[in-house]
């Protein structure tokens, strides 16, 4: 049986982390090839956030500081690795993510042999929002023209590491603009790379969490600067 770690990176998120937990552990329960473990990293976190992670029967690993969404993705596939997981996951903290889509992104992953998966809210986009559409869209043509790599959802949180991209992957950047970088990595090193189609959930707390397109200006400025440094290297 594979050991599984799914990772949720979380800061602030203390209303709503226990709930998302319990009903992850709930679904993934029901796993019969795999063995999953949650595990959250709290990200700095001012509120309750660790204590809430634990109460829903996650393990916890604490940031003193908050370092950003790449920063606690990058501890989590620390901790995935230094432990011995085959696979490793990542979802959202604020319950935008399915657990169901979860388990079926470890699945094909298992089945098709491919090194990093990408949960795409793109390739059936019901739920989400014109302006959400645009400006996802919008960051992957980015991707494409920085770095070469077509993606239709390049800013998915919904991810499935094998156990060679756990080793091997590394990034330099720490803010959300990790998620189009982690793709430019991932090519590199020659890892493969895939698509499957997820649910998008959106809840009025998700909303009010989520980022918004004035926020997708900044991360492409930040991929700017990060391409122009290594151009130049």
């Amino acid at each position: 049986m594979k050991r599984v770690c799914v990772i949720v990176p979380a800061y602030n998120e203390a209303p709503v982390i226990a709930d998302v937990i319990r009903q992850a552990n709930k679904a993934f329960a029901k796993a019969k090839d795999f063995s999953i473990d949650i595990v959250v990293i709290d990200d700095g976190s001012k509120d309750t956030t660790a204590i809430e992670a634990a109460k829903g029967g996650a393990t916890v690993v604490n940031h003193i500081l908050n370092s950003g969404a790449g920063g606690a993705t990058l501890t989590g596939l620390a901790y995935a690795r230094q432990n011995g997981y085959d696979i490793a996951a990542t979802m959202d903290a604020d319950g935008q993510h399915a657990p169901k889509d979860v388990l079926a992104g470890i699945a094909q992953l298992n089945r098709d042999n491919a090194d990093l998966l990408i949960g795409s809210r793109l390739i059936n986009s019901e739920g989400m929002s014109k302006t959400k559409i645009i400006g996802n869209k919008g960051l992957g043509i980015i991707t494409y023209i920085l770095f070469g790599i077509n993606s239709t959802d390049s800013q998915s949180g919904l991810r499935i590491y094998s156990r060679r991209a756990i080793e091997m992957l590394d990034w330099r950047t720490t803010g959300y603009e990790f998620c189009s970088e982690m793709l430019w990595r991932a090519k590199q090193i020659g890892l493969t790379i895939d698509e499957f189609p997820i649910q998008a959930i959106y809840t009025d707390y998700s909303k009010g969490k989520g980022q918004n397109n004035w926020n997708g200006i900044n991360i492409v400025k930040h991929l700017f600067k990060q391409r122009l440094v290594e151009f130049f290297e």
